[in-house]
């Protein structure tokens, strides 16, 4: 039976973490998940397609958004199952045992958050989150079956909160598995991690008020 899984990882600049986040998915690997690496580069100016490449990915490029690099993702990946992680994301040892049953479900899944120094309020706080009101960011992964991506109009072509646009449709059919997706925390700890997740918070209130993802992207670039 031919492996299910496509992984896609969005990049821009990411020849530090890449590494990481792609050794923690050879167990995927080594357990016959994994059919395939898409990575969607955003036009790196480092060796992050270099890297990718070396590591037997299949590439493809386009402007940085990341709604827009992980729907041109997708759209390469062949397999029956998506996984999405960002590259600065590694998977805890074990997270194939979450996976395998999940494999036989219906429902999208998330992993739990964790960070690799630090933040254990912020990733409790993110998992009530996404447990209580179905709202995962991307950097707890999304595992998706390719029909049921394709019955909720697949990612916005967005350059923020494409995440939650994509929690909001999967609402009521996403579910936490038992495993954890640990994120680097280098920008809540030069940003502090009270600033970091207040403007997070307060970028995901104006987002449900209707402001609009280009200005929302345009603040978190300045800041």
């Amino acid at each position: 039976m031919p492996a299910p899984i496509s992984v896609i990882v969005p990049t821009l600049n990411a020849e530090t973490t890449l590494s990481g986040c792609l050794e923690a998915l050879m167990e995927g690997v080594d357990a016959g998940l994994i059919a395939e690496l898409v990575v969607s580069d955003g036009g790196s100016t480092d060796d992050t397609t270099t890297l990718a490449d070396a590591w037997g990915a299949g590439i493809v490029t386009g402007p940085a958004s990341r709604g827009g690099q992980l729907r041109r993702g997708v759209a390469a990946a062949r397999a029956e199952w998506f996984l999405v992680i960002h590259a600065d994301t590694c998977l805890a040892p074990g997270w194939t045992e979450a996976v395998v049953p999940h494999l036989a479900r219906r429902e999208a899944g998330y992993f739990k958050l964790g960070f690799d120094r630090g933040g254990r309020l912020v990733a409790a706080w993110a998992n009530l989150r996404a447990r209580l009101f179905g709202l995962p960011y991307g950097d707890q992964g999304l595992l998706i079956r390719r029909d049921h991506y394709a019955r909720v109009g697949g990612y916005a072509e967005i350059p923020l909160m494409e995440d939650v646009a994509m929690s909001r449709a999967l609402r009521g059919a996403l579910m936490q598995l038992d495993a954890v997706a640990v994120t680097r925390a280098d920008k809540y700890r030069r940003q502090g991690w009270v600033r970091r997740g207040t403007r997070n918070l307060w970028s995901l209130l104006r987002y449900f008020a209707g402001v609009s993802p280009d200005k929302l992207a345009e603040r978190y670039r300045r800041s």
